[in-house]
């Protein structure tokens, strides 16, 4: 069968269980960090388990961006900066600054975002470097790709920093929760969530493609639905938690 073919299937497929999986994570809370419970498998710690999940992604972009025929010129050198300084920093960096090393992710999350993160790795690299037929040298000068280059710069400078505002919260050797404060916390539970979906967002902007919108949709379906359930758990377990704070976009949710 034709790649081709095969590639547009597993992007509607992509698209389609994005909206599955948002009606589901509402529905059932994804079991890993302080909504961790028993019932999910067998369970490793969370620096092996944060690297697992992340790494599939920078391993499948990296592969096939190099058995990919359109890898030359500035636009395809640019995006696989941006999608490896991002995975680098996810799978490599951050799981070394984790804190709470006693706390265990399931393996059966693990196995999932294997699956999700080599189908979304092939999906955006094939599409950048092969499908589109190159990105000619002008793109770089195209204020989609400007814009987007700058929203996703924006969104993951804020995700890093909002996450060492959370590390910052626990002493070493500290595995509790504490309110959030700092930066963009003062008006979201989850600045770090914030900052990943702009962040994916400016990517979709700055490739212009369906591949990378769908993983922006995905990042929604994933991020809003576990958002909500930290601001509820915040809320709950904290009386004192400031009344004015919303759960994921500042004055409005």
């Amino acid at each position: 069968m034709d790649e081709w073919i095969i590639y547009k299937s597993l992007l509607y497929a992509f698209l389609i269980l994005a909206g599955l999986a948002c009606l589901a994570i509402f529905h059932i809370t994804v079991p890993y960090g302080r909504h961790t419970r028993q019932g999910w498998g067998p369970r490793v710690s969370n620096r092996l388990g944060w690297f697992l999940i992340e790494f599939p992604a920078l391993l499948s972009f990296v592969v096939i961006f190099w058995l990919s025929p359109y890898r030359s010129g500035l636009p395809a050198f640019l995006f696989f900066i941006l999608w490896v300084g991002h995975y680098v920093q996810r799978s490599l960096i951050y799981p070394l600054l984790i804190r709470t090393k006693a706390r265990k992710v399931p393996l059966s999350i693990i196995i999932l975002s294997v699956i999700f993160g080599n189908w979304n790795g092939y999906l955006n690299s094939r599409w950048l470097f092969a499908f589109s037929g190159g990105y000619p040298r002008s793109w770089v000068t195209d204020l989609r790709f400007i814009l987007g280059c700058g929203l996703f710069i924006g969104g993951f400078i804020l995700n890093v920093y909002s996450d060492h505002l959370l590390r910052r919260l626990r002493k070493p050797g500290e595995n509790g929760y504490k309110i959030p404060r700092g930066g963009l916390f003062e008006y979201v539970s989850c600045a770090n969530y914030f900052g990943e979906i702009i962040e994916w967002f400016g990517w979709a902007l700055a490739t212009w493609s369906l591949p990378g919108l769908a993983f922006a949709i995905w990042t929604v379906a994933n991020l809003a639905p576990r958002a909500r359930s930290h601001h509820r758990w915040y809320r709950e377990h904290f009386p004192d938690y400031p009344p004015h704070r919303k759960a994921l976009i500042p004055f409005i949710w």
